[in-house]
């Protein structure tokens, strides 16, 4: 009888400032399927970070002056359109409001050293949008994803560069 087992890891990544940053992780997640072994069960993608989002897409080979997929390039058009860039606290977002203002610059955050850097109310609606994860099915060892689908992990706040986090967790026999 096959035996049910739990396995973690972590994808690291130093993201961009001045612009959304993708990350193509579909094989960092094969690697890690194939090296618990796991045959059947499925693969979580989650980001820990609330501007942040794991999204399913198609990889393309073209890309633009800014180094983006060209699907990349239009999603960011296309949530552009729905967020746009947040320019001035109390402007066409209310986040963060003043109280969260506050509670920033007390606890020593980025309200107390850069204070635009809190101006990603578009960051957090895009992400939450897009979602914090996707779960994927592993069958004889393989993550479903087709020939053509590609697992990225996505941060859409360009107010500075940072390191960001990617939780993967299998689980299965």
């Amino acid at each position: 009888m096959n035996e049910f087992h739990i396995y973690h890891k972590q994808l690291t990544f130093e993201t961009q400032g001045n612009k959304a940053t993708y990350f193509e992780i579909r094989q960092d997640c094969r690697d890690f399927v194939n090296e618990t072994g796991i045959q059947n069960g499925i693969l979580v993608v989650q980001s820990p970070h609330t501007t942040c989002a794991v999204f399913f897409e198609e990889m393309v080979h073209d890309f633009d002056a800014l180094g983006d997929e060209y699907l990349q390039a239009d999603l960011n058009k296309g949530l552009n359109k729905l967020f746009p860039k947040q320019l001035a606290y109390d402007d066409d977002y209310k986040y963060p409001g003043p109280l969260h203002r506050q509670f920033s610059k007390d606890n020593g955050g980025a309200m107390a050293t850069r204070p635009a850097s809190l101006l990603n109310g578009d960051a957090h609606c895009k992400a939450t949008l897009l979602g914090s994860d996707k779960t994927f099915i592993i069958k004889n060892g393989e993550i479903l994803t087709g020939t053509y689908g590609y697992i990225y992990f996505v941060d859409y706040d360009g107010n500075r560069s940072r390191r960001r986090n990617c939780h993967l967790c299998a689980m299965g026999i």
